[in-house]
């Protein structure tokens, strides 16, 4: 069953727009070594930082945490988590980056392998949120982000000739 009754679509501008002012609140708390960027979704995000706070240094952690659905094969279903690539260390000194935390079950997982890296995401949902260290956008538990990444530009329907349906 799909547990996301709402869609919250972001534009390649918006996150871009999200991903800098998040940049901003971690200039203020750095510096830093560098940026784990949680695959896949914290992968734009991390370029944004790094270009935004000057970091040149970036691993990351790949893990695979979302399954299609039988409906149209949308990614919103999370499955077991899987590691297919780690980092080494315990995240001292480093961001570690993701596009959002959701029901906080990847969070959970990556903290335990990097406890001292400061967790950050652009979107944040109320059952995750306690696990990052910083955040800019929040957005209710029972909605989908569409990122720019996972959209393309179709056709829209007017809202009037979807009502005479």
């Amino acid at each position: 069953m799909n547990p996301y009754s709402k869609d919250f679509p972001v534009s390649w501008h918006e996150l871009h727009r999200d991903a800098r002012a998040l940049s901003w609140r971690l200039l203020e708390q750095g510096p830093w070594k560098g940026i784990i960027a949680i695959t896949r979704g914290g992968l734009v995000p991390a370029a944004i930082l790094c270009r935004e706070m000057d970091i040149r240094l970036i691993d990351t952690i790949c893990v695979v945490s979302y399954d299609s659905n039988d409906e149209g094969g949308t990614a919103n279903v999370q499955g077991d988590l899987r590691i297919l690539k780690g980092v080494e260390g315990d995240g001292e000194g480093y961001i570690l980056i993701d596009d959002l935390v959701d029901t906080g079950k990847t969070a959970r997982e990556i903290r335990k392998l990097l406890p001292k890296a400061h967790f950050a995401t652009v979107y944040a949902k109320p059952a995750g949120k306690p696990l990052v260290d910083t955040f800019v956008t929040e957005v209710s538990q029972d909605t989908w982000i569409r990122f720019p990444w996972d959209m393309e530009y179709t056709f829209s329907t007017p809202l009037a000739d979807r009502q005479k349906g």
